[in-house]
């Protein structure tokens, strides 16, 4: 299983290298996360890529985490505050356009969707949309194993910093997590030669027949 040795490879870097990544494989990065399982199909977060150092430079503000500035790209994942009625309307239009059905045949669907969302307060349909963002970040990160990329996710970032610098408010957006994308410095990585920690399968695991 070839994913097993991908993920083997990974770790999280530390210190990046000047190496930038190519632009073709972090549209292979951003269309894995496009295709990733969310809640409904909602997909209520969207991805900001950041190449723009200055930008970077700004983002890293009041943060320990100088891959944020080092990084070739960075992935900013924000979630929506509120799902809303018109989102989920939208959301239906392209049900129905992609999969040639008429929207009266996706109304029980649309109602359902309704129902579960429209009732949640902001703070619990935040909390639920962050999590989703959470599954795209577990696609981002295999995938960026497969094309043999470095990353570093990371939550020790300002929110309210990124959010004015990226204009995600305006958007009905906040940010939840980066994730830092490059190439690994070889001689400056004091991570790079450690050993990966993780905890027996038998105790990790428990299998219930």
């Amino acid at each position: 299983m070839k994913s097993l040795e991908h993920l083997s490879w990974r770790y999280t870097v530390k210190k990046f290298s000047n190496q930038k990544v190519d632009q073709e494989n972090v549209e292979k990065i951003v269309e894995a996360i496009n295709l990733s399982a969310s809640s409904g199909g909602l997909q209520p977060y969207r991805v900001i890529v950041v190449e723009n150092k200055e930008v970077q430079k700004r983002l890293r503000a009041d943060s320990f985490n100088a891959q944020i500035e080092e990084a070739s790209h960075l992935l900013v994942f924000a979630s929506y505050k509120k799902m809303t009625k018109e989102y989920i309307t939208e959301f239906m239009e392209l049900n129905s356009k992609v999969r040639n059905m008429p929207m009266s045949e996706l109304e029980d669907y649309k109602s359902a969707l309704e129902f579960y969302h429209l009732n949640k307060t902001e703070e619990e349909s935040a909390i639920w949309a962050a999590k989703q963002a959470y599954i795209g970040l577990g696609t981002a990160l295999i995938a960026a194993a497969e094309l043999q990329i470095d990353t570093t996710p990371m939550e020790g970032f300002d929110p309210e910093i990124a959010n004015k610098v990226l204009g995600l408010k305006e958007k009905g957006l906040q940010s939840v997590l980066i994730l830092a994308l490059g190439y690994r410095d070889l001689e400056n990585d004091w991570n790079i030669e450690l050993k990966k920690v993780r905890l027996p399968i038998n105790e990790f695991s428990t299998i219930i027949k």
